[in-house]
């Protein structure tokens, strides 16, 4: 087989495409794809609706949730992160949202540090990354699925020292930490 030239920069197209699953939460599909080599193959595609994470930060303190994740088996600490399942017009109010959910806090100011592709060799979701500072108290208001969740509160260098130790190894928290630290340097 000849290899297909892609001037769109594309180096694999898709033949055909069919959902597979779906529940509340994701869509998996199975794509047969062209690879521009000439060979075939397929790809399977987990599909989310767009997330946000927060770095909630007060006088050197970060919050953070715990609480257990099913696909690793264990219980992990991380930044509050999460998302609607639906449509996302306005990633601030879903920040504002997750974080009110998840710890109880509202924030006074969210800067918004960037947005990153959550595990892109094989799932299709945006994670909206804010700074959430100016933090006061409110009621907390998890969902279901967060009913063991637990509002941790840390000084940065406790925080720090768990992601270098390897406690805590969420991509999404260090990525988010990385691009904070990255915002506040060039804040001079």
């Amino acid at each position: 087989m000849k290899p297909v030239n892609h001037g769109d920069g594309h180096s694999i197209s898709t033949l055909s495409s069919r959902e597979v699953y779906r529940n509340r939460w994701m869509r998996l599909r199975e794509d047969e794809i062209l690879r521009s080599n000439g060979q075939r193959g397929i790809y399977g595609v987990v599909e989310k609706d767009e997330a946000a994470i927060i770095v909630p930060i007060h006088e050197g303190h970060v919050w953070l949730v715990e609480q257990f994740r099913y696909t690793i088996q264990e219980r992990a600490l991380e930044l509050p992160q999460g998302g609607w399942e639906m449509d996302v017009e306005n990633p601030e109010e879903l920040a504002r949202g997750e974080l009110k959910e998840e710890t109880g806090l509202h924030a006074a100011k969210m800067t918004h540090l960037g947005t990153l592709w959550i595990a892109y060799g094989f799932t299709r979701q945006k994670q909206h990354v804010f700074l959430a500072t100016g933090l006061t108290a409110q009621e907390s208001d998890p969902d279901d699925e967060e009913h063991d969740l637990v509002v941790r509160r840390v000084p940065v260098e406790e925080f720090e020292q768990r992601m270098l130790d390897g406690t805590i190894r969420d991509a999404s928290t260090l990525a988010a930490w990385g691009l904070y630290q990255m915002w506040k340097t060039r804040q001079g």
